[in-house]
């Protein structure tokens, strides 16, 4: 594959493309007149937005939704729709070369074919865009604009230099990738979130700098679907928020699938020669050139907070961390609030959304919702998966929490063994003498759904002593939840109590 520019590589304009587009940005759109004065103003249309705009229609406020770009912003179009389309894709070719492992006979002349991976893409993606259409935005009583956003006042902001006057309003611009500064990236070319799910053709060598969970996820997928695949990261592991061990297990998988992994090491420089992208790497006092045919960022996001002329509004902002926000995510300007992306630190979808909730509650109906009474989980959706809710052990030692670990390996779990995914573990910590869960942590194919348990049982207030009189469906991975609930009671029988309890069986 001859090297691209990232500026050339555009979205394939089929059917399905025009359909999407038709939902999330219609051509012949034309902005509503607006209000006199709106009780919410909305600035950004992704999942924060969306489910903001939704909620405060649904109770009955007059509500502007404004977007620049796309409706459904980086989660349906760019996102983690087409992401876990293409992991789907990528986990069935790699299941299909491990058949033996499954009693099965490997099928013959294994062919990818990339053009038909990228169109499930697109067509999946444009089936869900109907969710967050333009027209059902509309027809609940929302009025949507597309437009370039300035505040020009504490209480007024422009579309289009159109006017918009507020009572309350909603930044929810979300962030974009963070581009490395590495000298030659950018005239060579390179991909993003942004563009690579544009792509109809495999790189044949791809190199992925960036070991965060983006990174992690599409190295995987790219590399089963048949890319020669390179991951550098500077760091001694991946994942660096995550548990070692966790993040060592995914290390493992990584190197079975096939992909070179350069672990404290550091592209320095990139520049093109004979068709091909030449980039320097550097670890410790070593130094080598690898030639690759695309070039994948996944060294984190950046918060999108310029162009809005929030001084205008006095609302105060860093361009490395984003929008400030207090714990009731109210900006600088009270009559102002920021949700998702452009202001909070974990950047997922289902915090954006619920963090965009609590803003409608707080701004619209005078509440006291706070961001620190969320219980967060998290999953990086690797083969196997990386789930995590609440503290770490590191954590909870720096807060001087006393923490007691129950640990479940998933070899030890029939399901898992069955199905020949039995890499993993599950952990989960406790206020030590209590049964308060207060975090944990999930290696497994199914890690994302399985930390869902864990969520509830902590909001709920749930400890690890009921838990463990939960009857979990027998044969499920499941069970190792259970299990480790069952491991806590174990420790409630004190030498103490298990010599009554002999006692009283000699009475008897």
């Amino acid at each position: 594959m001859s090297p691209q520019n990232n500026s050339s590589i555009t979205t394939p304009q089929d059917t399905y493309e025009r359909e999407r587009l038709a939902n999330v940005h219609p051509p012949s759109w034309n902005n509503p007149k607006p209000a006199d004065c709106y009780q919410l103003v909305i600035v950004g249309a992704g999942p924060a937005g969306l489910a903001a705009a939704e909620t405060a229609a649904a109770l009955g406020a007059k509500v502007a939704l404004i977007e620049r770009h796309l409706i459904g912003g980086t989660c349906l179009n760019t996102g983690c729709v087409p992401s876990k389309t293409i992991i789907r894709t990528s986990r069935l070719y790699a299941e299909m070369r491990d058949a033996k492992r499954y009693g099965a006979q490997i099928p013959d002349d294994i062919r990818v074919d990339f053009a038909a991976v990228m169109e499930r893409v697109r067509r999946i993606r444009t089936h869900l865009s109907s969710d967050d259409s333009v027209r059902r935005l509309a027809a609940v009583g929302v009025d949507v604009f597309f437009g370039n956003v300035r505040f020009v006042g504490a209480d007024t902001l422009t579309v289009n230099e159109e006017k918009l006057c507020f009572k309350k309003a909603l930044i929810a611009t979300g962030a974009r990738p963070h581009i490395p500064s590495i000298p030659g990236l950018r005239e060579a070319g390179f991909l993003t979130n942004a563009n690579v799910f544009n792509l109809t053709e495999l790189p044949r060598r791809l190199l992925v700098i960036g070991g965060g969970p983006l990174g992690c996820e599409l190295a995987q997928a790219f590399c089963r679907l048949g890319a020669q695949t390179t991951i550098v990261q500077d760091m001694p592991l991946f994942l660096d928020g995550e548990e070692r061990d966790a993040a060592q297990i995914l290390s493992d998988a990584f190197a079975r699938d096939g992909i070179e992994v350069r672990l404290n090491t550091s592209a320095v420089a990139v520049r093109v020669e004979d068709g091909q992208k030449l980039v320097d790497l550097v670890s410790d006092d070593y130094q080598n050139t690898i030639a690759v045919d695309a070039i994948l960022t996944g060294s984190g996001r950046a918060p999108n907070v310029e162009g809005l002329n929030l001084e205008a509004a006095g609302v105060d902002y860093d361009a490395g961390s984003g929008i400030r926000v207090d714990d009731f995510l109210r900006t600088s300007n009270p009559h102002i609030y920021a949700a998702g992306d452009v202001c909070l630190e974990h950047k997922y979808a289902h915090t954006a959304t619920a963090s965009a909730r609590i803003v409608v509650q707080n701004a619209l109906f005078r509440g006291r919702e706070r961001l620190s009474a969320l219980v967060i989980p998290w999953c990086t959706f690797t083969d196997p998966e990386i789930a995590h809710v609440g503290l770490y052990v590191r954590e909870a030692n720096r807060q001087g929490i006393p923490v007691k670990t129950f640990i479940i390996l998933m070899h030890e779990i029939d399901r898992a063994v069955t199905d020949s995914e039995d890499a993993g573990f599950v952990k989960i910590h406790v206020r030590e003498r209590t049964d308060q869960i207060l975090g944990a942590t999930i290696v497994a194919r199914h890690a994302g759904d399985m930390i869902n348990e864990i969520t509830l049982a902590m909001v709920a207030g749930i400890g690890l002593r009921t838990l463990a009189r939960v009857i979990h469906a027998y044969d499920t991975q499941a069970e190792a939840i259970q299990r480790a609930a069952e491991a806590y009671n174990r420790t409630r029988l004190t030498p103490r109590i298990q010599s009554r309890l002999r006692r009283s069986w000699t009475i008897r």
